[in-house]
């Protein structure tokens, strides 16, 4: 990922999430050795104190068990890290949250905080799938999984189009 790109990631999260810490790198997921039968969350960035921000994209409703599994990574970033942790859902408009704003008693430090967005996740997701391909970056099983359910998530015109881009990825990838 370039420096653009990183910036780009940084000055989001600042607007979108009103999170002004630096943000130092990119952490690569081989690094954080995350049990593969655990969900590995989406982009993790590492602030310049050590503290972990996972951003992704939320392209199914949001409800008790998606909240659950997101509750399940960030105690298993601050087990590893004893940093804090903050979870960064980007939310289309069509995403329906089924839970409502609560407290949650854990040993871990972490905030998740949901956002709804405006413009056409679909893109972006997209965009951003695309991006990571052309710098030569393997797509994990998340990019894979958001990638299937972007004909689901998009309007019913673009449906093709983004059924087409799929294929085209998939079969790349395979």
């Amino acid at each position: 990922m370039s420096d653009t790109d990183l910036n780009q990631i940084v000055e989001f999260i600042h607007e979108t999430f009103n999170d002004n810490r630096k943000i130092k790198c990119i952490e690569p997921n081989r690094l954080l050795k995350i049990d593969k039968n655990k969900y590995q969350g989406g982009q993790i960035l590492i602030t310049e104190n050590g503290e972990y921000i996972n951003l992704e994209y939320q392209v199914i409703d949001f409800d008790e068990s998606e909240l659950v599994k997101q509750i399940e990574f960030a105690e298993e970033l601050y087990e590893r890290s004893k940093k804090i942790v903050s979870i960064y859902l980007l939310c289309p408009k069509n995403v329906n949250v089924t839970v409502k704003e609560c407290s949650i008693k854990s040993e871990a430090e972490f905030t998740i905080k949901l956002a709804c967005c405006q413009e056409d996740i679909c893109k972006l997701i997209l965009d951003e799938i695309k991006n990571k391909k052309r710098n030569n970056e393997t797509l994990n099983q998340n990019d894979l999984n958001v990638l299937e359910q972007l004909p689901l998530r998009c309007s019913k015109e673009d449906r093709n189009y983004y059924r087409m881009e799929y294929l085209k990825i998939i079969n790349d990838h395979i």
